[in-house]
């Protein structure tokens, strides 16, 4: 491997890094406001947007793990 492909790689990597913390970050987010929320009648349409957001957020950051495993083996 050449010096700028692996320059390129642990761009990728770092932005990797963050878009998965990222994730993470909204996940618990989420989770905490669906909690917080719980069988409050007035809030259950939001409450029913975040278990959307939820899942989404919980299926791309597996996503983003994935490629990010894949570019850190790709380091070694």
């Amino acid at each position: 491997m050449n010096d700028y492909h692996r320059e390129i790689l642990t761009s990728a990597l770092d932005a990797r890094i963050k878009e998965a913390t990222e994730y993470q970050v909204n996940i618990t987010n989420f989770s905490l406001a669906i909690e917080r929320i719980g069988d409050d009648p007035e809030l259950q349409d939001f409450k029913a947007n975040l278990q959307g957001l939820l899942a989404s957020s919980i299926l791309e950051q597996r996503k983003s793990q994935i490629m990010l495993d894949v570019i850190q083996s790709q380091l070694e």
